[in-house]
C-alpha cells in the first residue's frame, strides 16, 4: 500500500511513517514545516518529504491519505481529496487497524506523564525479552528511537506480540472529535492521572473525563486498567463504568493495589498488596516519577513481568530526552531541558530538581506555548508551580496571533515580584540570564518546542 501522510513530521505522524515503513509500505508525506531533525530522520528511513501542501500532490496517486490532526478545513490538498473523493483516513485510526490489530497492546493514557511512563514501560518489557514494538511521543534514552514496530523476542520469534503506546487525549482529526486513544483497543490501559487541558478543543474536565470514560469502554473483559488512586478524576471515570479488571496504583499504606515508600537516598520500596515486592534504585527525582514507575511495574505484570523482574529494569532506565536532560553545563552553571509546558508539570518539575541539587539556586526558563497556554486558561496557575525557583525568566513570542501569547506574561508572573522578568525577545532573555547567572546555578528550560534553540544559546552565552 502507498500512504501520503499530511502532517507528516509531527512526533506522532513521524513516528507512525517509520512504522508503516517498517512494516512495507510505501510511505510519502508532507507538511507546512519540513526540517531537521524530523526531516533527517524520515529521510533516512526511505521516506520522501514535500514542503508544503500543494494540491498537485494527488497527482502521486497513493492508495490512502492519512490525515494529521494539524490538518484543518481550508488545507488546499484536503479541500483537493475532498473535491476528488479519493480515499482517506486518520492518523490513529489507520495506526489501531494496520499495526494494532493483531497485538496486546498497553496504552499509557493521562494529562501528564504518558512519554516517561510509556518508555519506562517498554523497557521493562524489553528487558524482561519480551522485544516490544512501540510508539513513543519523546526518544526514550535505551532505546534512541521513538518508534519500532518490533524488537528480537528472546525465543527469536519474527515478531512480539507487544506494542506500547502513548495514548493521546488530544482530537484525531477534523472530520473525527473522538479522542486518538479510542482507535487503539488497548488490552492493558495506564490512567495515570486527569487534570484540565487543551482548552483549545475541550470547554472543561468534564469533557476530557468523557473522553476517557470512551477509553474505558474499549478495554475488553479479559483486560486491565490500572488506575492513579490519587485522582479524583479518575474516580469519576470509573464511576461511570468499568468492564474490566482494574488495578489500584499509588494508594495509601494497607489499601488494595500497587503502593509504594520513599527512602531519603530516592530510593523507594515497591508494595504490592501489602507485599514488599522489592527497591527502586535509579537516578531519576520526583513523586510524579515515582508514580510513573509503579503504574509501568503494574502494566507489565498483567502481561507476565514479574515486579522483581520490573523492579531491577528500572535500575538500568536511562529517562526520556527532554526529561530534565542534562544539556551541558558551562563555567559551573548547569543547563537543563525538560517538557514541562502544563502548571502542574511545571511544578512537579521544579520541585524534583530541587529535591536533587538542595539549596542551590534555580534560575527557570519558561516558554508557555502549547495552544491551552496560548489561550491563558492557566495563567494565574503559574506563580504558584514556579514558587520554588529563585529567579524565574518567561519568554512570550513575537509573530503572528497564533504563536503569539494572548495574555500579558509580566502581568501573569507579577505575583512573584523582583523575582521574575517576562521578555519577548529570546536575545534579551538569553542575556539576561547570563548576566544573573552564577557559578553553581541550575538553569531549567521548560517549553514543549524546540525555543529557539535557547538551551545551546544559554550555554554559549555562559561559557
Amino acid at each position: 500500500m502507498h500512504i501520503h501522510i499530511l502532517g507528516i513530521c509531527g512526533t506522532f505522524m513521524g513516528g507512525l511513517a517509520v512504522l508503516a515503513k517498517e512494516a512495507g509500505h510505501k510511505v510519502t508525506g508532507c507538511d507546512a514545516n519540513v526540517y531537521p531533525p524530523m526531516s533527517t530522520q524520515l529521510e533516512a528511513q526511505g521516506i520522501s518529504l514535500i514542503q508544503g501542501f500543494d494540491p498537485e500532490q494527488v497527482q502521486l496517486q497513493p492508495d490512502l491519505f492519512v490525515i494529521g490532526n494539524v490538518v484543518s478545513r481550508g488545507n488546499p490538498l484536503m479541500e483537493e481529496i475532498l473535491n476528488r473523493g479519493l480515499p482517506y483516513m486518520s492518523g490513529p485510526q489507520w495506526m489501531g487497524q494496520h499495526i494494532l490489530h493483531d497485538k496486546w497492546v498497553l496504552a499509557v493514557a493521562g494529562t501528564h506523564g504518558k512519554t516517561t511512563t510509556s518508555a519506562m514501560l517498554a523497557w521493562i518489557l524489553e528487558d524482561a525479552g519480551y522485544a516490544p514494538g512501540f510508539l513513543i511521543g519523546g526518544v526514550p534514552m535505551n532505546f534512541g528511537i521513538s518508534a519500532r514496530l518490533s524488537g528480537t523476542s528472546a525465543d527469536k520469534s519474527d515478531a512480539s506480540m507487544f506494542f506500547v503506546i502513548e495514548a493521546d487525549e488530544y482530537d484525531t482529526a477534523f472530520f473525527d472529535k473522538r479522542s486518538k486513544f479510542v482507535h487503539y483497543h488497548a488490552r492493558t490501559a495506564i490512567l495515570n492521572n486527569l487534570e484540565y487541558d487543551h482548552a483549545d478543543i475541550f470547554p472543561d474536565l468534564t469533557a476530557i473525563e468523557t473522553q476517557f470514560h470512551h477509553l474505558v469502554r474499549t478495554v475488553p473483559g479479559i483486560g486491565r486498567l490500572l488506575v492513579n488512586a490519587r485522582e479524583p478524576a479518575l474516580e469519576r471515570v470509573i464511576a461511570r463504568g468499568c468492564w474490566s479488571e482494574r488495578e489500584s496504583f499509588g494508594v495509601a499504606a494497607g489499601q488494595p493495589g500497587w503502593g509504594l515508600q520513599t527512602h531519603d537516598d530516592g530510593s523507594f520500596d515497591i508494595v504490592f498488596e501489602g507485599q514488599l515486592q522489592g527497591t527502586v534504585h535509579w537516578s531519576l527525582s520526583g513523586e510524579h516519577n515515582r508514580l510513573n514507575a509503579l503504574a509501568a511495574i503494574a502494566a507489565a505484570r498483567h502481561v507476565g513481568v514479574p515486579a522483581a523482574l520490573a523492579i531491577a529494569a528500572l535500575g538500568k532506565f536511562e529517562n526520556v530526552k527532554r526529561r530534565m536532560e542534562l544539556r551541558g553545563t558551562a563555567n559551573g552553571v548547569a543547563v537543563y531541558d525538560d517538557f514541562a509546558h502544563h502548571p502542574t508539570a511545571i511544578a512537579t518539575t521544579v520541585a524534583g530538581l530541587r529535591k536533587k541539587i538542595g539549596a542551590a539556586r534555580i534560575l527557570a526558563v519558561l516558554e508557555p506555548r502549547s495552544n491551552t497556554m496560548k489561550l491563558g486558561t492557566m495563567k494565574d496557575a503559574l506563580p504558584a508551580s514556579l514558587a520554588e525557583a529563585d529567579l524565574v525568566f518567561g519568554y512570550g513570542a513575537k509573530g503572528s496571533a497564533k504563536e503569539a501569547l494572548g495574555w500579558d506574561l509580566a502581568q501573569a508572573l507579577a505575583p512573584l515580584g523582583a523575582r521574575a522578568q517576562a521578555f519577548d525577545d529570546l536575545e534579551a532573555l538569553v542575556a539576561a540570564v547570563k548576566l544573573a547567572a552564577q557559578p553553581g546555578d541550575q538553569v531549567l528550560v521548560m517549553s514543549n518546542g524546540g525555543f529557539g534553540g535557547v538551551h545551546q544559546q544559554l550555554l554559549d552565552a555562559l561559557a
